[in-house]
């Protein structure tokens, strides 16, 4: 695996919505530093629902954004779906919670899927897209920085499985919209989840 492309993105506001959003993301040439929060530079502008040390970096695999593109009909450039790395060789249906990614010194740890909204939907130019990207079940990958450093394009990627409980980021998807039982629910508060899911689950 590698790293295929690097994105960041400032604040915009898309046609339709009245508030702005970092969603519009493009390729950055060359290194740029990862810190606890993310890509520096990087604009989060509703920190209540994004961003954050458990939502620091965004994922997606290059074979799911070809699957994409397929379905869409149209070839997706690195940043369409607002994803700040894209990572050659990954499908994002293979992808854990508590999996980690190392880049150079980099670490990343997996912790939640993405829960589509409507400002995603705007970007996409789609008001269905919300429902049709939570039923494909290859949701993006939010990450916790668990080491920061430089980071850039091209770089070579080791993929490390968690060791613990086994929580693929679709299942989690399934279980946050359809209130899982209890067993299920305390085997997903036993992986690394972000704050955010482990609060929607607790609750």
């Amino acid at each position: 695996m590698k790293v295929l492309a690097v994105c960041r993105g400032a604040a915009e506001t898309l046609a339709g919505l009245r508030y702005k959003s970092g969603i519009n993301k493009t390729s950055v040439g060359g290194p740029v530093m990862v810190d606890a929060q993310g890509i520096v530079g990087d604009r989060i502008c509703n920190r209540r629902h994004h961003g954050g040390i458990d939502q620091a970096i965004y994922i997606e695999g290059s074979l799911t954004l070809d699957w994409w593109g397929e379905e869409l009909g149209r070839p997706l450039p690195a940043g369409t779906f607002g994803e700040n790395l894209v990572i050659d060789g990954l499908d994002n249906r293979d992808v854990a919670v508590g999996d980690r990614l190392y880049v150079g010194d980099i670490a990343l740890e997996v912790t939640a899927p993405r829960i589509p909204c409507a400002t995603f939907a705007a970007k996409m130019g789609d008001p269905k897209f919300v429902r049709r990207y939570a039923a494909a079940l290859r949701p993006g990958i939010y990450c916790r920085v668990i080491a920061g450093g430089m980071l850039e394009a091209g770089e070579p990627v080791t993929y490390q499985s968690y060791d613990g409980p086994h929580v693929l980021l679709p299942a989690l998807m399934v279980a946050i919209a359809n209130r899982p039982d209890d067993t299920t629910r305390e085997r997903l508060l036993e992986a690394p989840l972000a704050h955010r899911f482990r609060a929607m689950l607790e609750s």
